[in-house]
C-alpha cells in the first residue's frame, strides 16, 4: 500500500528559499508518510512565478500534469502569492494605481481559482478511490501595505470557503504575521526553511481525512 502525492502551485511548491529537501512539500511528505504509515510518492509540479491562470491553463492542457493530479490520493496547492505581487510591481511607484490593479488582479485570481478547483473535481469524478486536496493559505509579502494585507485576507477567506470533508485550508497568515524576518528568505518574498516547516506543519495538522 502507498499514496501519490502531486503538489502544484508556485515557487512555494518548489521550495524557493530553503536548502533541498527542506520545502514544505518534502516535509509534508514525510510527515505524511509517518502518519499514514506507509510510503507516499512525491510529484512536484511546482513552477516559479506561476499564478493562478498559469496553473488553470496547466489543468487544462497539459496532459502529464493532468494525470499527476487525476492519480494522486493527497494534492496540495499554492497558488495566489504571483497575482498579487504582478500586481503590486505593475502600479510601481505610483500608489494611486495600486488599488484598482489590486482589485482587477483579485477578481481574475478568484475566477482562475475556481477553474482550478473545478478541473480538478472534474479529472477526479467517477474515480473510486479517496483523496484530499489541501489548499495552503498566503501570507502577506507586503505587510507594510495596507491594500496588500486586505486583498491576502480576502483571498484567504475565498480559498478557505473550499472547505470540506475532502479539502482543507491551511491558514498561515497569523504565523507569518509579524514574524516575516524570522520566517522569510533574504528577499522577504519566500520562506525559509523555518518558513516553510511551518506551513508543512499546518498541513500535517488538518489530518488526512480518508486516507487515515
Amino acid at each position: 500500500m502507498s499514496y501519490q502525492y502531486a503538489a502544484i502551485g508556485d515557487s512555494l511548491t518548489t521550495g524557493f528559499g530553503a536548502l533541498p529537501g527542506n520545502g514544505f512539500v518534502p516535509a509534508y511528505r514525510r510527515m505524511a508518510e509517518r502518519r499514514l504509515g506507509t510510503p507516499v510518492s512525491l510529484t512536484n509540479l511546482g513552477v516559479n512565478g506561476m499564478t493562478t491562470e498559469g496553473l488553470e491553463q496547466r489543468l487544462k492542457n497539459d496532459y502529464n500534469y493532468r494525470m499527476a493530479v487525476r492519480d494522486a490520493e493527497l494534492i496540495t496547492i499554492s497558488i495566489g502569492g504571483n497575482d498579487l505581487i504582478k500586481a503590486a510591481k505593475a502600479a510601481g511607484s505610483r500608489p494611486g494605481d495600486l488599488s484598482p490593479l489590486l482589485q482587477k488582479a483579485f477578481r481574475n485570481c478568484r475566477r482562475n481559482f475556481g477553474d482550478i478547483m473545478g478541473t480538478i473535481a472534474q479529472l477526479k469524478a467517477g474515480l473510486r478511490s479517496p483523496y484530499i486536496i489541501r489548499i495552503v493559505g498566503l501570507y502577506n509579502p507586503y505587510p507594510q501595505v495596507d491594500e496588500a494585507t486586505d486583498w491576502v485576507k480576502a483571498f484567504n477567506r475565498y480559498a478557505a470557503g473550499y472547505s470540506s470533508p475532502v479539502c482543507g485550508f491551511a491558514s498561515i497568515y497569523n504565523e507569518f504575521a509579524g514574524h516575516e524576518q524570522a520566517l522569510l528568505f533574504i528577499d522577504r518574498l519566500h520562506p525559509n526553511g523555518r518558513g516553510y516547516q511551518v506551513i508543512a506543519s499546518k498541513l500535517n495538522g488538518l489530518g488526512y481525512g480518508r486516507l487515515g
